[in-house]
């Protein structure tokens, strides 16, 4: 399969608020940090992790669900993340912890065992943080006036 290829623009609004910018027609999301750092006027980039990593979870299932024709009548996710300071007393995320609750039959709680042990080896997002994602980080300072 071919590579596919996506990005994000973040713009500085004011103090730790940032506008990301997507490169499709959807509105920005406002992005910050809690205080006293920031204002809180969005969620962290800790948040939006936890969200990208639940909902590519929640798709992945939904996905096999449907191609084993268990009908879904609802579904929520819960992420709960932990930061802790690594051993050199930097903030990291050290765990997320996901919770996926899907309203089907009982009569398809058999039927849906088997996307129950395949879905997560198809979640883009969880299986990247999994594995470590490299990140290759390059600053152009410019010219102010």
């Amino acid at each position: 399969m071919e590579a596919q290829h996506f990005s994000v623009t973040l713009s500085r609004q004011a103090g730790f608020e940032f506008a990301a910018r997507y490169d499709s027609d959807w509105p920005a999301l406002t992005l910050d940090e809690p205080p006293p750092l920031g204002e809180g006027h969005g969620p962290n980039a800790s948040r939006v992790l936890g969200a990208a990593v639940g909902h590519c979870l929640a798709s992945s299932l939904l996905f096999c669900l449907s191609r084993a024709r268990v009908p879904v009548q609802d579904l929520s996710v819960s992420v709960e993340g932990t930061a802790s300071r690594n051993d050199g007393g930097r903030l990291r995320i050290s765990e997320l912890r996901v919770t996926i609750t899907p309203t089907v039959p009982a009569a398809d709680h058999e039927r849906m065992q088997r996307c129950l042990e395949l879905f997560e080896d198809f979640c883009t997002v969880s299986d990247s943080v999994r594995k470590g994602i490299p990140i290759h980080v390059q600053v152009t300072p410019s010219a102010g006036s």
